[in-house]
């Protein structure tokens, strides 16, 4: 029958509509993942670690589905064994899992999850059963005994120069408040690689006297100062004198600490979702492929454009705030194949056929 106190977990409501409507979400109940101590964990993230709000989200997500699937087994989070994690990701379809024991994991016919979403799992199941060990809830760690999928890692989309500048021209050619906002947030975009979230939270005090500089709050609240091209501080001076556009009726500038703000987010200032389809709608009219535009594809056009002109890895590492060179690195690669392309269609012995042996 199970424990009838995980049974009465499972019938509490979600978070009230105020904590929904900050997540942008529907008001809809999420049952609890029958574990006292998820709460605990959640709170660590945030407050030792400086975990962002999305990792944090994504980490009760995991932890809570997997809570509710021991839970209709009558077995507490923070009870479950190895072989009850084992199950639960064949379960979910784990496509490329592997154990250290057992060899590959199996699937049972739904459609598996990608690799990078079972490694945000296991990694959320690893983080929580340490926690519990460390805090002396539990003697052993579960989850140790299990390997992270491979994970390939794919080429980033990348724009052209000339894709930019044709959405940043469209975008001029909009004018009032609407286009110069744009205008704004494109040349930020294109000439910081601002993460999304970084980009529409930024606050005024932000700017630097000058306007030729940021200073970014990026992952676990880390600073790091980006420059400014005078295209881009151009912009964001011309759309200033409008962001009063943008507030709430009634609402004073000063009332407002950012520097894009929002008359309908609960946030306060324009939202990651909003500003995709911002991106995607000026794709459309600049003739340019919806698919292959988002926030985080300008991001990745920063990054490859600067390095085809010379920039040094390091250089683009900091601007980019990546913690790891590693993670730049993937850029390099993109250089690369689009360096071996152009080689391949414009050397003129590149495509010649090789000339046969005699034997032949």
């Amino acid at each position: 029958m199970g424990d009838p106190k995980i049974a009465a977990d499972l019938k509490k409501a979600v978070p009230g509509k105020a904590e929904a409507k900050r997540r942008g979400r529907p008001c809809k109940p999420r049952p609890a993942a029958g574990s006292p101590h998820l709460d605990a964990f959640l709170d660590m993230l945030t407050a030792e670690r400086g975990a962002a709000l999305n990792t944090r989200l994504a980490y009760e997500r995991d932890l809570t589905d997997l809570g509710l699937w021991l839970a209709q087994r009558g077995l507490p989070l923070e009870r479950a064994g190895t072989e009850d994690l084992r199950a639960y990701l064949a379960f979910q379809g784990k496509a490329g899992f592997q154990d250290k024991a057992d060899g590959p994991g199996r699937a049972d016919g739904q459609a598996a999850p990608s690799p990078r979403t079972v490694a945000r799992r296991l990694s959320a199941m690893r983080q929580f059963y340490r926690f519990l060990v460390s805090e002396g809830r539990r003697a052993d760690d579960p989850s140790s005994a299990l390997d992270s999928p491979k994970q390939g890692r794919p080429l980033p989309k990348i724009l052209t120069e000339a894709e930019v500048g044709a959405m940043i021209a469209t975008a001029q050619a909009r004018g009032g408040p609407e286009g110069l906002r744009l205008v704004a947030l494109l040349e930020v975009l294109y000439a910081t690689g601002l993460r999304v979230s970084e980009l529409v939270g930024l606050p005024m005090t932000a700017i630097l006297r000058d306007g030729r500089g940021l200073i970014v709050r990026g992952k676990g609240g880390k600073e790091r100062m980006v420059p400014l091209s005078e295209p881009a501080t151009a912009a964001l001076f011309a759309y200033l004198p409008h962001r009063s556009h943008f507030l709430v009726p009634g609402q004073e500038a000063a009332q407002t600490p950012f520097l894009f703000p929002s008359r309908s987010s609960s946030d306060g200032h324009l939202t990651r979702q909003r500003f995709a389809q911002l991106l995607k709608a000026l794709a459309i009219e600049s003739n340019i492929d919806p698919e292959k535009v988002s926030p985080h594809v300008l991001r990745h056009a920063f990054a490859t454009h600067l390095l085809d002109h010379g920039a040094d890895l390091r250089s683009v590492q900091k601007m980019l705030g990546h913690a790891d060179i590693a993670t730049t690195q993937i850029y390099t690669h993109v250089v690369s194949e689009r360096l071996r392309a152009v080689m391949h269609d414009h050397h003129p012995l590149a495509r010649r056929a090789p000339a046969r042996s005699k034997a032949e």
